[in-house]
């Protein structure tokens, strides 16, 4: 049966009431959570972006059963990857097994702050390689000196390391990717029902494997309300997929970019109102395309309260049917 998640939504959210939304997630009964690891916020309205480290050990010490995992950590620039690894090691053992580690190829939105400029998408998925190698080689407990095309590693060592090493997502949209996450990752993450990918993540070697998605929905007991608040906060989302996403350098661009997005472009992929049967159709298809876990995301942070009440009564209960 698939596994429903809850997403800690960074961009939308200030790091004090992150961690009471995890706390409630667990007590709603969804089955693990997942946080955003951003430097901005896609919009202006979203209005937060603290870091996500520091909110995961807080989160750590407020919850007793709940999973947790980045969605998704870019090792590239912002973060060197013997930091990645030493900070996903330091969850693992803080949490007790529960943490996993997703990564991906990153957004110029969150990776430009460091002034090294944005490299071309086949340079940063060489980038992500050497990244994945070093950190899965740093999670075997050794000395770990590494001299690479982008990376060097000097005699880097964890010394707080989880007693099961902390399981390793990849982010993918095509064929390369899938390959790269079903090689060096132990799960695979997908923003949208793709079954291709997840098929070339299979026949790659990553049968069996966990895959990971996310939706996001706009609950209200007000239909319109909910969708002038998707529209508001969300349509972001539809500016022409991750190609495009992945390289606008900030809030503004992407307020750019989504100038012409109507409330009904952003309502035909996002379910809006309290309809269960919408998501849980919306859910199907990524249960249809091979994902075994779906994380949800309630778009405005101050709906979350409303949205738990609703997701434990109604809405959860639904989604097990599936």
């Amino acid at each position: 049966m698939p596994e429903f998640g809850y997403t800690l939504m960074c961009e939308q959210t200030s790091a004090r009431r992150l961690v009471d939304f995890a706390a409630m997630a667990e007590r709603a009964g969804f089955d693990y959570a997942v946080i955003s690891d951003h430097y901005f916020p896609w919009l202006e309205e979203m209005g937060h972006s603290p870091y996500a480290w520091s909110v995961l050990g807080a989160v750590a010490q407020a919850t007793e059963r709940l999973p947790l995992m980045t969605y998704v950590t870019c090792p590239l620039m912002r973060y060197h990857p013997v930091v990645v690894a030493q900070k996903a090691a330091t969850m693992g053992e803080l949490t007790q097994g529960r943490f996993a580690l997703g990564l991906g190829a990153g957004e110029n939105l969150n990776e430009h702050v460091i002034g090294e400029g944005w490299p071309s998408v086949d340079t940063r998925h060489r980038m992500l390689d050497e990244a994945v190698r070093i950190i899965r080689e740093l999670f075997g407990g050794g000395y770990v000196t590494f001299q690479g095309e982008f990376y060097d590693v000097d005699s880097a060592k964890l010394y707080d390391l989880p007693d099961s090493p902390v399981p390793i997502g990849i982010a993918a949209s095509g064929g390369a990717s899938a390959r790269l996450a079903a090689e060096y990752g132990d799960i695979l993450v997908i923003n949208e029902p793709m079954p291709e990918v997840v098929e070339r993540f299979r026949a790659a070697g990553g049968a069996g494997k966990p895959v990971y998605g996310q939706l996001a929905l706009s609950y209200d007991t007000d239909a319109e309300a909910a969708k002038e608040r998707a529209h508001r906060l969300w349509r972001w989302s539809a500016v022409g997929g991750w190609k495009v996403m992945a390289e606008l350098p900030g809030p503004v661009n992407f307020e750019a970019a989504a100038g012409t997005v109507r409330p009904d472009d952003v309502a035909r992929s996002v379910p809006c109102g309290d309809d269960v049967d919408a998501v849980v159709e919306a859910a199907r298809k990524y249960v249809e395309a091979g994902f075994t876990h779906l994380a949800l995301v309630q778009i405005g942070a101050d709906q979350q309260e409303p949205f738990f009440g609703w997701a434990q009564e109604k809405l959860l209960p639904a989604l097990r049917r599936l």
